[in-house]
């Protein structure tokens, strides 16, 4: 362990190589910065505390770092950073994969899973200090910019799982001449998480359903989760020897989605290796250009893998193999995915937990104490506090609304999405033009071609144009629950933890979409 002492550090940084590092503050900060995992994983500055335990735990394999879950500490993957007093901020943050930061009492400790790592430190404004970290990372990891951000709609936020053929060819026809780029399938297309072929609602087959974008003059986008498969997969049942296990030999569960117990490949297994090369090359042949892949967070699980190598060391080379797979001119975003490893290996990435139609959710964000599960409150709080990463990578935000129709979120709620996506510059939504009035058709257009001049005044403040954007509102964690309210949150987080529950709550969901598709 190496230890520093704050007052080493003046208006420069340090860049230092160990595998476990700490160092010394000085006064008692008010503010620490956690950094989440993955997309979903929640990113924001809060006191210096605990935070509850995020419910239910069958979850967390999909929401954060498993292997932190419990961690009581102020704590982050790869970085973390404390603010004093007098605004200054210290940050601590790793230029290496498979690190971890941690505030444990009056120490940043910066700990790796794997060998010596660098680390960079710095005291100084926020602005310049996250500015200088995101060099340095850049310097390593490398950067991509050979695409341009479409401008895309997609199929999840309004149809979810009941999409067909016939609902999705009657919506590609309605969007007429509004000036979306890419037009985006999400899940429900395929046969099964792990089996990427056409289940019975597309009887014309995946590249009938990319011809028939492509005839709209725009390019063919598709939704695939390749590195997790489903217990009752076909891929899952016939190549169990593909799947990570933990040094008991049990499989390692990478959360439980869809109904079902979900696993992870050992994307270093040579068979593995082959078979995702195979299917990125599969999708291309479709027509398809625009890979949107999701809950990759699967691919950096600890585990027992066929080549022994730090996990996240291997989940970055599973993305460079993708990539290349993809073929020429494709785009890349990454979804539910640990951030650092994908940096200079994808062109984009999702920031932040799914948005919704609500706001904010009382049972999971109050009672469960959850800030990584879908809701707009939770989306744009996590989003705000990563917005340092667009020196980086593209940013993704997630989808906007507009249309008022099978939504509840209030008007100014709906344009704080928009405002950030606009300083995201990465525009996207999945509203029905059967459901749009005219004049928010014209808006949709509007927001589309709308590039305005971007300018930081404060953490959270933002002018677009002649215009200022405010979102504290947004980034404040709930007040933890006590009392009852704990004992009824804890209660719901042991039920959530019983598949049997949450097969309930998938059905009332898949119950209320099918009425929207009825409704169509």
């Amino acid at each position: 362990m190496i230890s520093i002492s704050l007052s080493e550090i003046q208006t420069n940084y340090k860049i230092i190589k160990a595998k476990n590092i700490q160092v010394e503050l000085l006064s008692q900060p008010i503010k620490y910065y956690r950094h989440g995992w993955q997309s979903w994983s929640l990113a924001a500055w809060t006191d210096i505390k605990p935070l509850p335990i995020q419910k239910p735990a069958i979850f967390h394999p999909l929401q954060i770092d498993v292997e932190y879950a419990y961690e009581t500490n102020p704590h982050g993957s790869w970085l973390g950073a404390v603010e004093f007093a007098d605004g200054k901020i210290l940050l601590l943050g790793a230029l290496s994969l498979d690190t971890h930061v941690y505030q444990v009492q009056n120490q940043l400790e910066g700990r790796s899973e794997a060998e010596e790592a660098e680390w960079f430190i710095m005291l100084g404004d926020e602005n310049q200090v996250f500015s200088e970290y995101t060099n340095q990372l850049k310097k390593r990891f490398g950067h991509v910019e050979k695409n341009h951000v479409p401008r895309v709609w997609c199929s999840w936020y309004s149809l979810y799982t009941m999409i067909d053929e016939e609902i999705l060819f009657k919506t590609f026809d309605a969007l007429g001449d509004l000036p979306f780029e890419v037009l985006q399938v999400d899940d429900g297309w395929q046969k099964n998480i792990g089996d990427w072929y056409t289940n019975g609602k597309f009887p014309s087959g995946m590249k009938a359903l990319a011809d028939k974008i492509k005839s709209t003059n725009r390019r063919a986008g598709l939704w695939l989760a390749p590195l997790i498969a489903s217990e009752s997969s076909k891929l899952f049942n016939e190549h169990k020897d593909w799947f990570l296990k933990d040094e008991r030999g049990r499989f390692v569960s990478a959360g439980f989605n869809w109904g079902e117990y979900l696993f992870a490949l050992d994307t270093t297994h040579p068979d593995v290796r082959g078979w995702l090369v195979a299917l990125m090359k599969q999708v291309r042949a479709w027509g398809f250009d625009y890979f949107k892949l999701d809950f990759l967070y699967a691919g950096a699980l600890k585990g027992k893998r066929y080549h022994d190598m730090p996990r996240e060391v291997a989940y970055r080379e599973c993305l460079k193999l993708m990539y290349e797979a993809m073929g020429e001119n494709a785009f890349f975003l990454t979804c539910g995915t640990p951030i650092l490893p994908a940096i200079g290996v994808c062109d984009a990435i999702r920031i932040g937990p799914d948005v919704s139609h609500e706001w904010e959710n009382y049972r999971n964000e109050v009672l469960l104490y959850n800030p990584s599960t879908p809701g707009t409150k939770n989306a744009v709080r996590t989003v705000v506090n990563r917005l340092w990463l667009k020196d980086l990578v593209h940013i993704d935000p997630d989808v906007e609304y507009f249309v008022s129709k099978e939504n509840t979120l209030e008007e100014e709620h709906k344009i704080q999405l928009q405002d950030l996506a606009l300083i995201c510059d990465f525009k996207a939504t999945s509203d029905l033009p059967q459901w749009m009035t005219p004049d928010e058709r014209e808006q949709v257009r509007k927001f589309l071609l709308a590039e305005p001049k971007v300018k930081q005044l404060s953490r959270y403040v933002y002018q677009l144009d002649e215009r200022v954007v405010d979102f504290s509102s947004a980034v404040a964690l709930p007040d933890e629950p006590k009392g009852l309210t704990k004992l009824w949150g804890n209660f719901l987080g042991w039920l959530g933890d019983f598949p049997s529950v949450l097969h309930v709550f998938k059905w009332l969901d898949d119950n209320r979409v099918k009425k929207i598709r009825k409704s169509l």
